[in-house]
């Protein structure tokens, strides 16, 4: 840690003893108490040096300075307390074959349940029997009216492992290493680091912004101060707060690169004007919003650069981000060029098709669609067309990163809702053209800063305005006791030729949370 930055250092502890020559890039079974049947645990986990060590925050802390009976347990709290083993069961979830691991354990003031939805390791359970002293760390949930621990950690009650802190950090437990020994052993690296580096981020940003160093955040993440306790509790201590900047900080800085690399390339250069774009809009039955229009010419403007667009199309469900895409898919194809869309969900992408066959196919475009379900036949029409240019504007889910789906001129790359969607995925997607423009349509809502943060690579264009006429949308919320007349609201609504759907809180059963699910 360079002097200048030192200033901060947490004072907790001095040490004097000559000390081996550890750094941040030492390998983890150099440890003291590790070597590499333990260390091989680490790797696992991908804590394979000092810092991976540093960087392994704890997940709670307990203030051993609160009673710990568990007649005093409270909703929500993070606790360590020492009890003994009534029972261990399990049950089925639901109607399903899965699992729920029930342990009861008691102390002298009373009971409560520690339950598992998913095994943490095989013969986890098996090592309990009943009257066994143990110690649980975890939270306490109120789960339908009764207070539980939920996924807690449980291990033999061993004395010797003890550490007298009245802030004890918890840590994710790895099979093999509780918390406490994750901890000592990480207590240990940090009492023989001989080689602090000066702190990456430079000294004015660190003061501008009020931060501590990033030495001083690492030894008061894992040796915590009682002052900073509510603000450990929720991960906003002034360590937590510098160790999350230095994570964004050199996020955006990889996302300002990537763009400057990008504006480098040479794109696909498209600066006609169009007749196609106006001809559509005449044929619709409602005209196109401001913020509609406004996107479009972002986009064009971008077409004409010269330079791979990679834009973000944000829009609330209803305000015709898919109009918009589709219409710059026009101007592509405008220019004898290719456009593809790719869907994360088969039920989405026939809808898209439906929609480019009412909007474009009445005026020559011709548009097909690809999913895993196309028979092989059509599958193999569809594929030598599209390499013939016959196909203008493809359609799908992820069968379009497949090898053999082979473009003749793809211009630009239309994604929907790209969370859904891993990186390498939309890469490959990509690559099927030479630098192919990049257009991303999403519904979630992002705020102008978060979008800049994780979409730093990107422009963004928002539709903000609803097409005229559209009605605003009522929720309500109803309780349980309501649902018979839920449904005969929805029964009325559907004989009146109106539409209606229900969600699930869940797609498929979770072993996490025992909540109906829409596959069952």
């Amino acid at each position: 840690m360079s002097e200048k930055l030192d200033n901060t250092s947490h004072p907790a502890k001095i040490f004097t003893a000559k000390k081996p020559d550890l750094r941040l890039d030492t390998d983890v079974q150099y440890l003291k108490g590790v070597g590499p049947k333990l260390a091989s645990l680490f790797y696992r986990h991908d804590i394979r040096t000092v810092e991976d060590l540093f960087l392994n925050i704890p997940r709670a802390y307990e203030d051993r300075r609160a009673s710990r009976s568990i007649a005093m347990l409270k909703e929500n709290d993070i606790v360590s307390l020492k009890a003994t083993v009534v029972s261990v069961s399990t049950y089925n979830m639901g109607r399903s074959t899965r699992k729920i691991y029930d342990v009861l354990i008691k102390d002298q003031s009373g009971g409560i349940r520690c339950k598992f939805f998913r095994v943490p390791y095989r013969g986890y359970f098996e090592r309990f029997k009943n009257q066994q002293e143990i110690r649980v760390t975890g939270k306490v949930v109120n789960y339908r009216g009764k207070l539980e621990f939920h996924h807690p950690d449980l291990k033999d009650d061993n004395p010797e492992e003890e550490i007298s802190d009245v802030l004890l950090p918890i840590y994710i437990e790895i099979e093999g290493l509780s918390s406490q020994k994750i901890l000592k052993i990480t207590r240990s690296a940090l009492e023989l680091m001989t080689h602090w580096p000066a702190d990456a981020i430079p000294a004015s940003i660190l003061l501008k912004n009020k931060l501590i160093s990033k030495q001083t955040a690492i030894e008061r993440i894992h040796v915590p101060e009682v002052a900073d306790f509510e603000a450990l509790k929720n991960f906003k201590s002034p360590a937590h707060e510098r160790l999350i900047f230095e994570e964004l900080f050199w996020l955006e800085l990889f996302l300002v690169a990537k763009k400057v690399g990008l504006q480098q390339l040479a794109g696909i250069k498209m600066n006609h004007h169009s007749d196609l774009i106006p001809t559509i809009e005449k044929q619709l039955p409602f005209m196109l919003t401001g913020a509609q229009k406004k996107s479009i010419s972002e986009i064009l403007m971008d077409f004409s650069s010269g330079k791979p667009m990679n834009r973000l199309v944000q829009g609330d469900v209803g305000s015709g981000k898919t109009l918009v895409s589709f219409l710059t898919a026009a101007y592509v194809i405008e220019s004898k060029k290719q456009a593809c869309l790719m869907a994360p969900t088969e039920i989405l992408a026939e809808q898209h098709y439906k929609s480019a066959q009412k909007w474009l196919e009445p005026f020559k475009i011709k548009c097909a669609m690809l999913s895993g379900q196309t028979k092989k036949k059509d599958r193999d029409l569809i594929l030598e067309k599209l390499k013939n240019n016959e196909i203008q504007f493809l359609i799908g889910t992820h069968a379009l990163i497949e090898d053999d789906v082979e473009f003749q001129d793809l211009a630009l790359v239309i994604i929907d809702e790209q969370h859904r969607f891993g990186v390498a995925q939309r890469s490959k997607l990509k690559s099927k053209g030479a630098q192919p423009h990049f257009l991303i349509m999403t519904a979630t809502p992002i705020p102008r800063t978060l979008a800049m943060t994780v979409y730093g690579d990107l422009d963004v264009s928002v539709i903000n305005e609803m097409p005229v006429g559209r009605k605003p949308i009522q929720t309500r919320v109803i309780t349980e006791a309501k649902r018979t007349q839920a449904l005969n609201f929805l029964s009325d609504q559907v004989v009146k030729g109106r539409q209606g759907y229900v969600v699930y809180p869940l797609v498929e059963e979770s072993e996490k949370i025992d909540l109906k699910n829409a596959t069952e």
